[in-house]
């Protein structure tokens, strides 16, 4: 799908973008925690059918399943072990499936449920099979509902954080924008509730390390992912172009109004622009390898002249990875820069790191490359700190 027209206003993200990631927090989908609420989930159909109707196509991140899982069960409250977690997801998502199904079905709307977990995004061959599927299903009018598969995930339950999928399906889909719905209004400069002083960030951009800091812990006890985790969301998002839209779910109409421009929520745009599929897979990738430290050469090298990363200008290896995984690149800091697919092994690389090229060949017996990642096989992660908000 092609890129939406860029317009530097306020608001025009969401207005402009014809591909879109919507995730739904648990609080907004159920009964404070007494399994689904059957009305708002009618709601939200609604409006996502009157999105999809002006020719957007949608795919919906969904919590909710464990919420549900526990009133089936008669669980009074969140449990804590794994397995109780598990089986709580298990029994949840059929009830999340049904739910959504009759509820976009009223709208003439067809629905497919996906599961994914971390690990079908890492691994390249399952990350192409889910954008394959993913696109088909958009191309065919449907609406994917997708969630973590939690039933088999326990870093993923440990995690807890759908923010993260959401920015993940962002990326396997190229999507535009990431709409993460929320129970607050969006990102405020600290606390409220504590601070009475606390400015509401209305634009920013996403990558900021301000943000970070300005983010707060989880104000819920139904769902786990707090503010932070929407934050670094909007981070992963932008290291592939995508913008992301912070909003509160109890805004009236929220997702109609933000795709007729009208600015609601914290909009956190992306400095890079959009990148090739591959380039997002390895920007986005979750399980690393390794990573290898550069020198302010080869930092400069890489981000700055766009050219391939050689053995001389990295000066340490971390970790275990073979030739074609994904390392990551840090600078002297430890500050990611980028990552790539690397052309050694890492007992390979720590064996000509601060060599040239030229001697790859007499260390190891035989040269597979001059470079140790390639600039076609590298992504730039690194973006500068900008922030607005109004005085």
């Amino acid at each position: 799908m092609k890129s939406p027209p860029h317009r530097d206003t306020p608001g025009s993200v969401v207005r402009d973008a014809r591909r879109l990631v919507i995730k739904v927090g648990s609080t907004l989908v159920t009964n404070e925690g007494r399994g689904l609420d059957r009305q708002e989930v009618g709601l939200w159909a609604a409006q996502i059918a009157s999105l999809h109707a002006s020719e957007r196509q949608i795919v919906l991140v969904s919590s909710g399943a464990i919420a549900e899982g526990m009133v089936r069960l008669g669980w009074p409250r969140r449990p804590r072990s794994t397995p109780e977690l598990q089986a709580a997801a298990a029994v949840g998502q059929m009830g999340l499936a049904q739910a959504y199904e009759a509820a976009f079905a009223q709208h003439g709307i067809r629905t497919a449920q996906i599961l994914l977990t971390h690990d079908d995004l890492a691994d390249r061959h399952r990350y192409l099979n889910a954008r394959s599927t993913l696109n088909t299903l958009l191309a065919l009018g449907v609406v994917p509902i997708v969630n973590e598969n939690d039933t088999i995930a326990t870093d993923e339950i440990r995690l807890g954080d759908n923010d993260t999928l959401g920015a993940l399906v962002t990326n396997l889909i190229e999507a535009h924008v990431l709409i993460i719905l929320t129970d607050q209004d969006g990102l405020y400069s600290a606390d409220p509730r504590k601070d009475p002083h606390a400015r509401f960030i209305h634009h920013g951009q996403a990558g900021d390390a301000t943000l970070e800091a300005m983010a707060g812990g989880s104000g819920s006890t139904i769902g786990t992912g707090g503010m932070l985790t929407k934050v670094l969301a909007a981070r992963r998002a932008a290291n592939s172009g995508g913008h992301t839209v912070i909003a509160s779910g109890r805004e009236p109409d929220v997702l109609r109004r933000l795709a007729a421009g009208e600015p609601v929520g914290t909009e956190l745009r992306a400095a890079l622009p959009l990148r090739s599929a591959r380039q997002r897979w390895m920007a986005n990738h979750l399980r690393l390898r390794g990573r290898i430290t550069l020198d302010a050469g080869a930092v400069r090298a890489i981000t700055r002249g766009h050219r391939s990363l050689l053995p001389i200008g990295v000066i340490a290896v971390e970790g275990e990875f073979g030739r074609g995984d994904v390392v990551a690149c840090v600078d002297e800091h430890g500050v990611e820069c980028g990552r790539g697919l690397i052309n050694y092994s890492s007992a390979e690389t720590a064996r000509i790191l601060r060599q040239p090229s030229a001697k790859i060949a007499g260390i190891l017996g035989h040269l597979s490359d001059p470079e140790l990642i390639h600039r076609d096989n590298l992504t730039i992660t690194r973006t500068r700190s900008v922030i607005s908000a109004p005085e």
